[in-house]
Order: structure tokens, then sequence, then C-alpha cells
């Protein structure tokens, strides 16, 4: 790598990341755009980013907020090096989907249906000892451990963990000893084994 990309990369890239979030300023914003008309390299990072950014828009606030001492931290420290007053979290509102229980310690909370692309994004818990059964993925499934340990075959996912299974691939097992809660964005088309 070049000195010059690598200042590149230090220079742009951040940036590049924080506009694909919509998370600069309306002056920042200008700026960047500006950079942006005679910047491949950045370009070609944000439109990476996009379909990554696009796939969260469906989560709802509740999962991906930060606990609120999390995010009292955050802000402090924001407000810190800013200067600018902390930001108090937005208080949350009740969710309007349900628990619904699919089998014996087995619990969905359906977030979104895409009928037309036949995916589904949903909050899934098992029980402690649940499993759920052997299945095929018709598309790719994303899962977000929230809370617990679950186990998809042999690979063990504990709180935090993210894990990306491609179209055509067998999860043989999956159970929780522990119980746990995951986000799961999969497909409606699944077939059980």
């Amino acid at each position: 790598m070049s000195s010059k990309s690598q200042k590149h990369d230090e220079d742009h890239l951040e940036t590049a990341s924080l506009y694909a979030l919509q998370a600069l300023s309306a002056d920042e914003v200008s700026v960047f755009e500006d950079h942006l008309s005679t910047c491949a390299e950045c370009l070609r990072e944000i439109e990476t980013l996009r379909p990554i950014i696009g796939s969260f828009a469906s989560w709802p606030t509740d999962v991906l907020r930060p606990p609120s001492t999390l995010w009292k931290r955050l802000s402090q420290r924001i407000s810190n090096e800013s200067g600018a007053k902390p930001v108090s979290p937005a208080a949350r509102q009740p969710s309007k989907a349900e628990w619904v229980k699919v089998a014996d310690g087995l619990f969905c909370k359906l977030i979104t249906v895409d009928a037309e692309t036949g995916r589904v994004t949903m909050l899934v818990r098992l029980a402690p000892g649940a499993d759920y059964p052997p299945h095929r993925h018709a598309g790719v499934e994303e899962l977000h451990l929230l809370h617990g340990e679950l186990m998809i075959d042999d690979k063990k996912l504990q709180a935090g963990d993210f894990i990306r299974a491609e179209a055509g691939s067998v999860d043989h097992r999956v159970w929780s000893e522990t119980g746990c809660t995951c986000v799961l964005l999969t497909s409606t088309r699944d077939a059980i084994l």
C-alpha cells in the first residue's frame, strides 16, 4: 500500500462510513460530497456499506439501542469531547409484536416479513435445553446472539456473536443449554429436514 493510499484511508474511509450511516452534519455532508465526486475509492466504500446498512433498517430500535448505562457513558464521553450537552436516550416504545410459542421451548417475535423476497426478521428465544430442528437454508441466514449461549452444530456462540450461513447450507443441530435470545434474518422458505 502506498503512503498516499494509506493517508487516504486514514483521512477519508472513516468519513465514508459515517456518510453511509447518515451520521455527518449538513456541513460535513457538503464537504464530503465534493470529495466523493472525485474519489472512486470512497465511492466504492460507500457502495460496499449500503447493503449492510440497509439490512439493519428493518431492525427494531429496542434491539439496537444500547442499555441505558452504556448510553449514558457514551453520551457523557461525546459531550466531554464535543462540548455539547449529553443526550438522554429516548423513551422506549412498547413493541407491538408478541412472543409466539412455535414449539416446546421455542418462541418467536416477528419483526418484519418481506413476502416478495421471502425474507423474515424476528427475535427468537430458546428456553434452556431447547432444540431447533435440523434445516436447510433456502437463502442467506444471519443470526446475532443477544443473550445466552447457542450451539449450531460444533460452533458455540455467546452473546454478541454473529454468524452467517449461505443458501443451501444445513444446520444439523441447533440448541441452547443455557437458553438464549437472538435476532434472526432468514428465508421463509427454509426446509425442515
